[in-house]
């Protein structure tokens, strides 16, 4: 098996139910083709995105599944047609795993996209497992001298964070609202903070209010409360339909709101005068290129980005799934896998 020594590994995969269950099973670790890694999994964010595809909230694109796409790993194995890795080198595997090159959206720099787009852990296996493959091509080389479990959740609360932090197009010196305050939020906010921004956080938990003040926030009220200030962005972390009228109503004249969930219950109430006119500007966010990936990475090491880690051990995500769906988790949840014997 190259550098892995044994043909079986531990992985939890979904019920295929629709319900929110994991099992743990032990299957054939993965082989990579010949343009693919194989990855050793040391750590894996467990994200929201997970719950999602686990409760059926996502259509089944494969079941059962393994899920996880914050993936921190070594590179074990390398498929024959592989040039820019080598073995033993620590990689990230996210959500975007896949896409044609070919379409109108990748070739104009708008791979996430792309139709033909596929995506770690809905319709190929992901982290909650021992092992995984990905195409090295979507594989990050990740900065030196963070731990993995600090890691993980950049590679995808972080990213697409960040990308809903570009999508916002917050003015120098702009005032953000952020409704909602789990993984993604708080990275978020760390990066708005450094690129001189003010930030406003609204949820419903005391602790990431909490949270939010300890990392500069100027504020930190309930997701419905009014803001102190007009914001002149926004950003909708929480699946949350209903927050959608209420942050409009909080923008400022120009301001724009980005809903960063790839899943959201349905709004309630749009008035056209109250929400949108005076060219208040409503958008979503739809994956990641790896362009954004990469900016992210190279970000954190420059503004010492820090995730606030809740660790599980690997024998416990069913549990790490599960505080997550109650709003138990602090920051992030990742789990934390104790690493296997040396290549070979």
């Amino acid at each position: 098996m190259g550098g892995v020594g044994r043909a079986v590994m531990r992985a939890w995969r979904t019920s295929g139910d629709g319900h929110l269950a994991l099992r743990l099973h032990d299957v054939p670790v993965p082989a990579p083709g010949p343009r693919d890694v194989l990855v050793r999994v040391r750590a894996c964010g467990v994200c929201r995105t997970d719950l999602h595809v686990c409760d059926g909230d996502l259509p089944q694109h494969r079941s059962p599944v393994v899920p996880g796409h914050e993936v921190v790993g070594e590179v074990v194995e390398l498929g024959p047609e592989v040039r820019d890795l080598r073995s033993g080198e620590r990689v990230g595997i996210a959500w975007l795993r896949q896409t044609c090159g070919s379409c109108r959206w990748c070739r104009r720099g708008a791979e996430n996209l792309c139709p033909a787009s596929r995506y770690t852990g809905w319709d190929e296996d992901g982290g909650y497992a021992e092992y995984a493959v990905v195409p090295a091509a979507y594989a990050y080389r990740l900065p030196h001298g963070v731990p993995d479990i600090q890691l993980a959740p950049l590679l995808c609360a972080g990213i697409i964070g960040y990308r809903a932090l570009r999508r916002a197009e917050v003015p120098p010196g702009g005032r953000l609202g952020i409704y909602g305050f789990g993984a993604s939020a708080h990275l978020t906010a760390q990066v708005a903070l450094a690129q001189g921004a003010e930030v406003h956080v609204l949820t419903r938990d005391p602790a990431a209010r909490r949270l939010a003040l300890e990392l500069g926030a100027t504020s930190a009220g309930a997701a419905d409360d009014e803001p102190p200030e007009r914001l002149d962005p926004a950003i909708v972390f929480a699946p949350a339909g209903e927050l959608v009228p209420v942050a409009l109503a909080a923008l400022d004249r120009g301001g724009t709101l980005a809903v960063a969930g790839i899943h959201l219950s349905d709004i309630p109430g749009l008035d056209y005068q109250r929400h949108l006119f005076r060219e208040r500007t409503l958008t979503s966010v739809t994956s990641n290129t790896r362009a954004d990936g990469e900016e992210l990475l190279a970000l954190a090491g420059r503004i010492g980005l820090r995730a606030t880690v809740t660790p599980y051990p690997f024998e416990r995500a069913a549990e790490a799934l599960r505080d997550l769906a109650e709003d138990k988790v602090s920051g992030a949840a990742v789990l934390s896998l104790e690493a296997g014997p040396d290549p070979g």
